[in-house]
């Protein structure tokens, strides 16, 4: 969706609110909660896991900054919180601020009405370490994108640590200038993933744990391997499961945890089949549908076919005998051959990540 253009941006007056972003005193809008303890670590986020860590631990030296992105619900604002939250364990009084990008064109708006640029930047300048999140919401606001890129050499002189989050890597972002794209691009980028079924799994008990109540292990992998998406949906999940349990006074079960998610459950089945992965991949990267059975190779038709049988194997229970049948009668392990393929370049190449990262929203609608 379209941002507002750098005339909009500066329009009507915006209503301070408690919430505000402090100019002359100091929030640094952190959870406590969110820490790298309540974070389940797993083949998806353990990359960026250990760089924020590392950056928690020892701000202003490697990995500055740091540039982590993936799609809604993976736990990017959660690795950021933690990081704050470990710097003022170690350093208590560091200054450390959480905001969202929304929030940061806010503060831009209110000093440009205000004629305040002087606190804006007294206060963005000072940091130990920004934490921002979202910053693809910087799209087509020009003296917005103006005053983060001088925070950001401002801080980064200081030796201050920035760590961002964003939902595409810094290349992929739009209506961004080139000059903050490239100190985007300047540190380190890491990609969170949707998490594997095991990391599903754990995150599910550990959840319910914490909850209050015991979720048994094969209920945990029922749900794992139907809501596949992200860590949002698996909480969400979660939560109705406990509902539905305590207001039917029932024990927990794969048939209470059926009942519970039927609806998700039917929408899942009726919206994602080998069928439409096939049309929507298809589609995406401009070739026929029928040349996802066909039996031609060039790299232009195989690259595409093995990447629709990938998503075939994420998202939808067919076995690998059974995606192969849909795939012009091909053997399974020409499937898991792709799939393990696609599997590993998908944590090394990001325009592939990106792809993946599109097509699987498209088709959970």
């Amino acid at each position: 969706m379209r941002g507002p253009t750098d005339s909009e941006e500066f329009t009507g007056v915006l209503a301070s609110s408690s919430n505000d972003t402090a100019l002359n005193g100091f929030k640094n809008r952190l959870n406590s909660s969110l820490c790298f303890d309540t974070l389940v670590e797993g083949t998806a986020n353990r990359m960026a896991r250990a760089a924020a860590m590392h950056v928690a631990n020892v701000p202003g030296q490697l990995y500055n900054p740091l540039f982590i992105y993936g799609g809604v619900g993976l736990g990017k604002t959660h690795l950021m919180h933690a990081v704050g939250n470990q710097l003022l364990q170690n350093k208590p009084d560091a200054k450390v601020l959480y905001i969202h990008a929304e929030q940061f064109v806010s503060d831009v708006v209110k000093a440009y009405q205000r004629k305040t640029f002087d606190e804006f930047k007294q206060h963005y300048h000072s940091l130990d370490l920004l934490l921002i999140d979202d910053v693809q919401f910087f799209a087509n606001k020009d003296r917005t994108q103006e005053e983060f890129f001088n925070a950001f050499e401002a801080l980064l002189a200081k030796k201050s640590h920035i760590v961002m989050t964003s939902d595409t890597y810094p290349k992929g972002l739009a209506d961004i200038h080139e000059r903050l794209v490239s100190r985007f691009d300047s540190g380190l980028t890491v990609a969170i993933e949707p998490p594997e079924l095991e990391m599903r799994v754990a995150i599910l008990i550990n959840k319910s744990r914490s909850e209050g109540a015991e979720m048994p292990e094969e209920v945990a992998f029922f749900v794992a391997k139907n809501v596949r998406s992200n860590v949002r949906e698996l909480e969400g999940a979660l939560r109705k499961i406990l509902a539905y349990s305590r207001f039917n006074q029932k024990e927990v079960s794969i048939q209470l945890a059926r009942d519970a998610l039927r609806d998700l459950l039917s929408i899942q089945n009726r919206q994602i089949s080998v069928e439409n992965i096939q049309k929507t991949v298809a589609d995406y990267y401009k070739i026929k549908v029928a040349d996802m059975y066909s039996k031609k190779r060039p790299a232009s038709i195989a690259r595409p076919r093995q990447i629709a049988m990938y998503l075939a194997k994420e998202l939808t229970q067919k076995s690998l005998p059974e995606i192969g049948e849909l795939f012009g009668g091909r053997d399974h392990t020409t499937v898991l051959h792709a799939v393990r393929k696609i599997s590993a370049e998908r944590q090394t190449v990001s325009e592939l990540n990106q792809q993946l990262h599109v097509l699987e929203q498209t088709l959970k609608g």
